[in-house]
């Protein structure tokens, strides 16, 4: 959730540089937004990953709540990739 409202606060700040034409303050907005993003998106690619493994490991073992758990995490890591 946090990298989600950075990412608004991005989008704010570049939105407020383009309407008062401060080029810096845009080109900040657009760097905060992009970087906020990219690290929501690492995070649900490897909940996915982690929850994948977890979901795996429990069939192998015959453990329903890791299977349960990884599918959770998958699930988790999926949403957070979205944009």
């Amino acid at each position: 959730m946090p990298d989600r409202i950075d990412e608004l606060k991005g989008s704010v700040k570049e939105a407020v540089g383009k309407v008062t034409d401060n080029e810096r303050l845009e080109a900040e907005g657009k760097g905060d937004k992009a970087s906020a993003k990219a690290a929501r998106e690492t995070k649900g690619a490897a909940n996915q990953v982690a929850g994948s493994v977890k979901d795996a490991v429990g069939d192998a073992v015959g453990n329903e709540r890791l299977e349960a758990e990884g599918e959770a995490q998958r699930l988790k890591g999926k949403s957070q990739s979205a944009g």
